[in-house]
């Protein structure tokens, strides 16, 4: 999965900052249905990193069944806190 394929099917554009918040609600709305029913653990992990990068990430927990899918996540949780420090 590529990012701007996931913007373009969630919220219509590739451009984040040409998302209106109407667009981004529902686009965020559509991408946790998805993610619920998403059986296929890299497009779930996909689709997560994305939710997270919007703040509407599911918790760990709720999200990933599997350990090794929660360390991934915060994996990717750190690695998004350190390039914000920078």
């Amino acid at each position: 999965m590529q990012l701007d394929d996931l913007f373009r099917r969630y919220f219509g554009s590739d451009d984040p900052t040409a998302i209106v918040p109407a667009a981004l609600e529902a686009g965020i709305e559509h991408c946790l249905v998805d993610f619920g029913l998403e059986k296929d653990r890299s497009k779930r992990f996909a689709l997560w990193t994305l939710l997270y990068m919007l703040g509407a990430a599911p918790d760990l927990d709720v999200a990933f069944k599997q350990e090794e899918d929660r360390e991934a996540a915060r994996n990717f949780m750190d690695l998004m806190a350190a390039g914000e420090e920078e």
